[in-house]
């Protein structure tokens, strides 16, 4: 995730600093504070935040009694993971999903990608939950917004109801009767943008809102918009009380500091957040997740969620079997390259890992292009070659290379690193070989 980098490095180069400290003392800690302060500025996080941030942070660090057996560095990156959790809403808030059907409206300016998100919490609903979400055409201003829906949909495989350029709080309370009769148990309005807040859109936004009653109303706002944000988030809210914020483009080039302003001057909770373009690139947003994930501490328990969510269990089991009896042949490395395509950039998830810092994982960059040639190698390949690598000669790799559209060194790479991984897997089944944690 781009946005907390700079930033998670920045943090975590001044707590390295302090953890070679015997006790923290008001000297080496207003060190360590100006450091944090500088990179909470740099991120783009408001001012007052970042002053009420340190001070409490310095406060509760001098304030503490260090017991002999807990090492003050440890201590302090405790303190700052504590505080950055509570700045960023302390616990999670999930959705209020209980309406039949749940109903959520979703509001924003043009341009925050409010139509796009409204495909992906779909999408994620449905996935999360096993049931049937029913999107909404409710912005008939904006040109091609209904066939933009329309074509999300149709990649979804999610129906969009829509009723043309009609008035969108009739379209909305419609909608919600068609979900009813139907059996749709969730109900997702895309209403209308503006470049701005103006008196117009509010009126509309306030009807639709008063007549529906949805469970949820979510502002979609990009976060590159940085402190400008909370403007609108407050500007919204004093109109048309809002429920949670989804930011989105949180994986492009911003600083971030937005997403640690947000609740703190707000009071409006984080919900989700775009961490991708791709149809799936929408995260439920857990404030202490997010305060590890910037602190380096990883996330294994959104890596195991992914896992979850993504790979075939009966499959995987399969797989393991097979590794432990020393029968992992091509056939399986094929399945579980597949598995793993399924979970997204492998990059992002070595990044999940606690300690990927320390341990080089976070400057990995994997070439999507390899993992291809890799895939159309072993494709290439006749069953009985996949699951007898050994038989694999001279004339039968020229072949493979030519049907590839590799070359013969790059087969030979593979067969040879394959070779290892089995000697690998094959001592660890034998109990010789002991896991580097």
């Amino acid at each position: 995730m781009i946005m907390f980098e700079s930033l998670g490095d920045r943090l975590q180069n001044a707590i390295h600093k302090i953890k070679g400290y015997g006790k923290i003392t008001e000297d080496n800690i207003s060190d360590m504070m100006r450091e944090i302060r500088l990179a909470l500025l740099e991120a783009d996080v408001n001012y007052t935040v970042v002053k009420e941030f340190t001070n409490t942070v310095k406060e509760k660090a001098l304030g503490e009694e260090v017991v002999s057996s807990i090492n003050p560095g440890d201590l302090f990156v405790k303190i700052v993971k504590d505080e950055l959790t509570e700045l960023l809403g302390g616990e999670s808030e999930p959705l209020n999903l209980k309406g039949n059907p749940a109903t959520l409206m979703l509001v924003g300016l043009q341009g925050s990608g409010k139509t796009t998100t409204i495909g992906k919490l779909g999408n994620y609903l449905r996935k999360k939950h096993s049931k049937k979400p029913l999107l909404v055409a409710c912005d008939v201003y904006r040109p091609a917004a209904i066939d933009q829906l329309k074509q999300l949909g149709k990649q979804l495989n999610i129906e969009v109801y829509e009723e043309g350029k009609k008035d969108p709080v009739e379209i909305s309370k419609n909608a919600i009767n068609y979900a009813k009769e139907n059996g749709y148990d969730y109900v997702l309005i895309d209403t209308a943008g503006r470049l701005h807040i103006d008196e117009e859109l509010m009126e509309e936004l306030q009807n639709i809102q008063s007549t529906i009653q949805p469970d949820e109303t979510l502002l979609v706002i990009d976060s590159m918009m940085g402190q400008d944000a909370i403007n609108v988030i407050t500007g919204f809210h004093d109109q048309l009380p809002l429920t949670g914020v989804i930011l989105t483009k949180l994986d492009g080039d911003t600083r971030g500091g937005v997403a640690l302003s947000v609740r703190h001057l707000t009071h409006v909770p984080i919900k989700f957040i775009g961490v991708s373009e791709k149809l799936d690139g929408l995260d439920s947003f857990d404030p202490e997740r997010m305060a590890g994930r910037i602190l380096g501490m990883g996330d294994i328990v959104s890596l195991v969620e992914k896992a979850t969510e993504s790979i075939d269990e009966k499959e995987a089991e399969k797989t393991a079997k097979r590794m432990q009896e020393g029968k992992f042949d091509l056939e399986d490395f094929l399945s579980t390259m597949k598995q793993m395509k399924k979970l997204g950039p492998l990059e992002n998830l070595l990044k999940l890992i606690p300690g990927a810092k320390k341990m080089g994982l976070t400057n990995v960059k994997i070439d999507p292009k390899q993992m291809a040639h890799i895939e159309a190698i072993v494709l290439s390949m006749t069953p009985k070659e996949r699951r007898h690598p050994e038989i694999i000669k001279a004339s039968r790799k020229t072949r493979i290379a030519k049907g590839s559209g590799t070359s013969v060194q790059e087969v030979n790479r593979l067969l040879q690193q394959f070779d290892e991984m089995k000697k690998m897997m094959k001592q660890f089944s034998n109990g010789n070989m002991k896991l580097p944690f």
